[in-house]
């Protein structure tokens, strides 16, 4: 496992120390947890915003956010997303789903 560090401001390491508490847990495994669905939260917001614009299929956002085309199209149905996709991009998707 890699190591980092990082200096925070003293209202988050504040923060960091209440949700440890509440957690029972220790600093750096908050630490890891926050870290890691911080990226997940990133790596959706940035599918969701790239379907959204079009610049996307939805196979492809699935594959950015990391998750399978079922979980897309439920994280999509949830944000009330909408795109203009062509026939091209909807024959794609189709495909795809078939490969499952």
């Amino acid at each position: 496992m890699g190591s980092i560090s990082a200096r925070i401001p003293e209202e988050d390491e504040a923060d960091l120390e209440a949700v440890a508490e509440l957690l029972d847990e220790d600093k750096s495994s908050v630490i890891r947890k926050a870290l890691r669905e911080g990226l997940d939260d990133i790596r959706v917001r940035m599918a969701a915003e790239q379907y959204q614009s079009g610049e996307v299929s939805v196979n492809q956002a699935a594959r950015l956010a990391g998750v399978s085309v079922a979980e897309w199209l439920e994280i999509a149905r949830e944000r009330n997303l909408t795109t203009q996709l062509t026939p091209d991009d909807l024959a794609d998707d189709a495909a795809a789903a078939h490969e499952l």
